[in-house]
């Protein structure tokens, strides 16, 4: 078996969710079986078993506080759209966990210590609804809007729910409202200033500690994601100064006394302890200091690379997911200990990342590279990540790992519209949606070519998501840059994957573009691949989801009768699932289809490796 197949098929796990109330009982996602799958794990006994058993998988679900149910998402082949079930922790059968709830695409959900749980919807025809339903009672809806908004948290004691919304429209930046189990409002943080302020929030959680009302909220005031904590009873905000550069996250520690900051700058991570109760802080104010030069942020040692997920056990050591690009993923303790070691095969490694700094029209632009052995330049490809607002990192990937084995360089860039870098960036994203991140990807392309990297005949173009839309954007637009264009589950037609994309990918791009097709269509016109497709020269390779609800297969088939109707050389695949696969050995053949279609056309050399 070959190191790139070895890499996807090498059991994986997530990091373990465990119940509030029941430390020692975990739920974690695994590949173990080819399918990736939920698992129970009672860590007082060593036991695990798998909990979930569906041909499309399942990775979507979470512990009741007590630690008594796995709830988890039914969905039909990867559609989304469905209903929340539950079974017992130990095993038995699976039950509706709320009886009379239609289904919906799921917008959030929190449990509550008496069983009570605040579920998310989101349909086509309603918009966004936020049901509560008690034990034994029916679900009462108790928040509808038609623009997109979710649960956030309940409160430990179950009396104050937080919810994100966008009524104001504009969909990269949510607001925040704290209400009752009655629908009353408690309080509102918004600063959009009714959507006149591109600034977000995002809730981060209530204060796991009884009779403690404060909410971790994420804000963007001083132009990245950073902490504060707010009280919604008393309306006290407090600012929490933390001087690190880049993006910074937060959770609680178990006894609320302390966060868990997760730090990302520049596609890597770290994190750090910050004391709520240490000197200069009194627990309610801004980290000052004691004039000791104590502080109460404090290193969490972890190896350079990307954490992918932290929490703060009761014991007061912390788990995280780690990776870097050329080393596979672990749960790793603050113990020493690895957490999780799946049986099974190990995957091999990869090449580790370097980094390459790129003036471009809107800033600088970061890409991270691989290289295969021998010298360039290379056929390279430009792996464009989706989202749009996410961002590459040196975290293990086997697909940039398997075009790195069969020999060729890869390029990510984090595009403007990429998170991490800055609410600026990100928020660049607006109106010329598409051609934007378009000419960062060319000011990096013109990079790898003028340094050797890459062979300007040999450049492949390729992407999933919101990365397979700028791959067919890009062969439209940057016709004779491109040899080879590989393309999955994209945006192809822009009009009409907005009239069938989910009512939360409208309101999006709603925000995106500026209105609707009818409101804006020139800008629609102008960010479809459809609009350029009679320009493309390069092969065009396709694969798309049959039941995906985000980049549905209407508009692919629109884009590729346009490339048949000119006879033009594509292929198209076409699977049984949704917005990807969680099937190991899907996952596998797409690649392998891939790597064939680009080689076909792209030829690689004689250094390359087999």
């Amino acid at each position: 078996m070959p190191d790139w197949e070895k890499r996807f098929r090498a059991p994986r796990t997530s990091l373990p969710d465990w119940a509030e109330d029941a430390p020692d009982r975990s739920l974690f996602v695994s590949n173990a079986t080819g399918t990736f799958e939920l698992y129970a794990w009672d860590r007082a006994t060593g036991s695990r078993r798998q909990a979930t058993d569906r041909p499309n998988g399942t990775t979507d679900g979470t512990l009741s506080p007590d630690g008594e149910w796995i709830w988890w998402f039914s969905d039909t082949d990867g559609d989304e759209f469905g209903v929340w079930m539950r079974q017992p922790f130990a095993g038995g059968p699976d039950e509706p966990a709320i009886p009379g709830l239609a289904p919906s695409f799921p917008r959030g959900l929190s449990i509550g210590r008496d069983g009570t749980a605040v579920v998310g919807c989101s349909t086509d025809d309603e918009g966004s609804t936020i049901h509560l339903a008690r034990p034994g009672e029916p679900p009462v809806e108790i928040y509808r809007h038609r623009e997109s908004a979710g649960v956030g948290d309940l409160s430990y004691d179950g009396s104050l729910i937080a919810i994100e919304h966008t009524e104001h429209a504009d969909a990269m930046h949510s607001a925040i409202r704290v209400i009752r189990a009655d629908g009353s409002t408690v309080a509102e943080l918004d600063d959009t200033n009714g959507g006149t302020e591109e600034l977000g929030l995002s809730v981060m959680g209530f204060a796991p500690v009884d009779g403690d009302s404060r909410l971790l909220v994420g804000h963007q005031r001083r132009g990245r994601w950073e902490p504060m904590i707010w009280d919604p009873l008393t309306g006290v905000e407090t600012a929490l100064e933390i001087d690190l550069p880049g993006d910074v996250g937060a959770d609680w520690y178990p006894d609320g006394s302390a966060l868990l900051v997760e730090h990302e700058y520049q596609a890597r991570s770290e994190l750090w302890r910050y004391d709520l109760g240490a000197p200069g802080t009194d627990g309610d104010g801004p980290a000052t200091g004691d004039g000791a030069g104590r502080t109460p942020l404090t290193r969490v040692e972890t190896p350079a690379g990307t954490v992918s997920g932290a929490t703060a056990r009761p014991d007061g050591t912390v788990e995280f997911l780690w990776s870097s690009a050329a080393l596979p993923p672990e749960v790793r303790s603050t113990s020493g200990a690895v957490v999780l070691d799946p049986p099974g095969i190990t995957a091999p490694g990869s090449v580790p990342v370097t980094d390459a700094w790129v003036d471009g029209p809107g800033g600088r632009i970061h890409a991270l590279v691989q290289r295969p052995a021998g010298e360039g330049p290379f056929p390279t490809i430009f792996e464009v990540h989706g989202g749009p607002t996410w961002h590459d990192s040196d975290a293990f990937a086997s697909s940039p790992a398997a075009w790195v084995d069969h020999g060729f360089a890869v390029v990510r860039v984090n595009y403007r519209g990429s998170t991490g870098y800055g609410r600026a960036w990100t928020d660049a994203l607006k109106h010329r949606v598409g051609l934007i991140e378009l000419e960062d990807i060319d000011a990096v392309r013109r990079w790898a070519v003028s340094s050797g990297l890459a062979d300007p005949k040999r450049l492949v173009l390729a992407g999933g998501s919101w990365g397979g839309y700028l791959t067919l954007l890009g062969l439209g637009t940057q016709p004779d840059v491109w040899a080879v264009g590989l393309a999955a589950v994209p945006v192809a037609d822009y009009v009409t994957a907005y009239n069938d994309e989910m009512e939360g990918l409208k309101a999006l791009d709603r925000t995106l573009l500026g209105g609707t097709p009818e409101e804006v269509p020139e800008r629609f016109r102008a960010s479809s691949p459809l609009t350029y497709v009679d320009e493309v020269r390069a092969p065009v390779y396709i694969s798309a989801g049959v039941n995906d609800p985000r980049c549905p297969i209407r508009q692919v088939e629109n884009y590729v009768q346009r490339l048949e109707q000119r006879g033009h050389p594509h292929e198209v695949y076409r699977y049984d699932a949704g917005h990807g696969s969680l099937v190991v050995e899907e996952r596998i053949k797409q690649v392998r289809l891939e790597l064939e279609f680009a080689q076909r056309y792209v030829p690689v050399g004689a250094s390359a490796r087999p």
